[in-house]
């Protein structure tokens, strides 16, 4: 009677054991069913995690703030200068048919040569919009670090669930391992295994409770917010089939990296004409006003002129000579320099740019490969461990090859869902090269 409760137990065992293991099987169906709809509700997640790096990231609002700074340059280089007040005072008064001059006041505005202050102007604002431009590389670049601090935490999260099934169905093997030693139809040994087992996969899930941490401070820190904020990761991710040369059309125009370069290179050819105009005379304006004293000491016989002690007033005109021509050559040459140097600049972004595509998307396709790969494996695993299970529970036999199974059919799991995270993380890149706006 009472082996038959055992034989019964043994029974009932194996059945739950079959049933999380359809659980998880399960498990895995309906994560592929609902792709379509968590995909959705990740990828406005996302969006809105990108929402709060570009108004919270330091670093980006930083360089916003330069070019702030550049816009403040343009009406700095393109206003005159200011214009010279000066007076003198006569300590010996030249004496004039109308009086004394006692005072004279000046004031002079200088001119550059005509179109100068317009092409220095010109060159500030092509250097704002550099400015400008390299803030947008920065957003996007942040961007990418918020999706690659992003998609390990579904991949945390994925480990997390598996190894917690894992530890589940090895309880359940433990007990059958258990029952059938006491039932004389199995071996200590078998019991030993399955613990061991267990005993790796419960620290393996520590450590993966403790990796959650720094992940999510690394994550918040980009948002700079609290580093202990929650954070939603979607249940499972969406890998579309993407085309051949996906988004190459678009690699080197529109890169705001790219614009930068050459937006300086424009403002540099501006700063070249400028540097000519200011090798040209300048131009100065001016008016003098000559305060004049009366004549007092005539006498009664000499009457003073009609004009007497009235004050003068002189228009002036004045032009710089630039004789000494070496500092202005040196800045025309220093122009020209720059130029091409800026041109050397872009044909190597354009170069890494190029190569860093190429490697992305081999990346693309491997993991595209691998995931479906590790989808037919985990298949074929499961359908393989049932049939194990089944000759174990009957002859109580090949135990050892059900734990390598299983153990095979976790790490087929873990490694698909690292291949997803690194197929996102390869598009997040590939996003991030091809200057993909949100």
């Amino acid at each position: 009677m009472g082996n038959r409760l055992e034989v019964k137990g043994l029974e009932v065992r194996g059945i739950e054991v079959r049933g999380l293991m359809v659980r998880s099987l399960f498990w895995i169906i309906l994560s592929s069913i609902l792709y379509l709809l968590t995909s959705v509700t990740h990828a406005q997640s996302l969006d809105d995690y990108f929402k709060v790096a570009a108004e919270n990231n330091p670093g980006l609002q930083a360089r916003y703030k330069e070019f702030e700074v550049a816009l403040q340059q343009v009406p700095k280089v393109s206003t005159l200068a200011d214009p010279t007040f000066s007076f003198g005072y006569f300590i010996s008064p030249v004496e004039t048919r109308v009086g004394p001059q006692r005072a004279r006041l000046s004031l002079t505005q200088m001119f550059p040569w005509f179109g100068t202050l317009k092409t220095q102007g010109d060159a500030a604002t092509l250097r704002a919009e550099a400015k400008y431009q390299s803030f947008m590389d920065t957003r996007n670049r942040v961007f990418y670090q918020v999706a690659s601090a992003y998609y390990p935490l579904y991949e945390l999260n994925q480990w997390t669930q598996i190894e917690k099934q894992n530890i589940e169905i090895l309880e359940s093997y433990k007990i059958i391992a258990t029952i059938k030693f006491e039932n004389g139809t199995g071996t200590m040994v078998d019991v030993l295994r399955v613990d061991i087992m267990l005993k790796d996969a419960q620290t393996n899930l520590s450590i993966l409770n403790k990796k959650g941490k720094p992940l999510i401070t690394t994550f918040n820190t980009l948002l700079n917010r609290n580093e202990e904020e929650v954070v939603q990761v979607p249940d499972s991710l969406l890998v579309d089939n993407v085309t051949d040369n996906f988004r190459k059309d678009s690699l080197l125009f529109g890169n705001p990296a790219l614009e930068a370069l050459d937006l300086r290179m424009k403002a540099s050819e501006a700063d070249e004409r400028a540097a000519f105009k200011q090798g040209l005379p300048k131009l100065g304006f001016g008016l003098d006003y000559i305060v004049v004293g009366e004549w007092t000491d005539l006498g009664p016989a000499v009457a003073p002129p009609a004009d007497n002690g009235k004050n003068a007033f002189m228009p002036t005109f004045s032009m710089s000579i630039p004789i000494f021509r070496g500092k202005y050559k040196a800045s025309i040459k220093e122009e020209q320099l720059m130029q091409e140097s800026y041109s050397l600049q872009k044909d190597e972004y354009a170069n890494t740019l190029l190569s860093s595509y190429e490697m992305t998307w081999f990346e693309i396709q491997q993991q595209m490969e691998l995931i479906s790969l590790y989808d037919q494996q985990t298949k074929e695993s499961n359908r393989i461990l049932s049939l194990l299970f089944t000759e174990y529970g009957n002859s109580g036999e090949e135990f050892e090859e059900v734990l390598n199974m299983q153990q095979q059919l976790l790490k087929y799991e873990k490694m698909k869902a690292s291949a997803e995270v690194q197929y996102q993380n390869a598009l997040a890149k590939l996003n991030y090269l091809t200057a993909k706006t949100y």
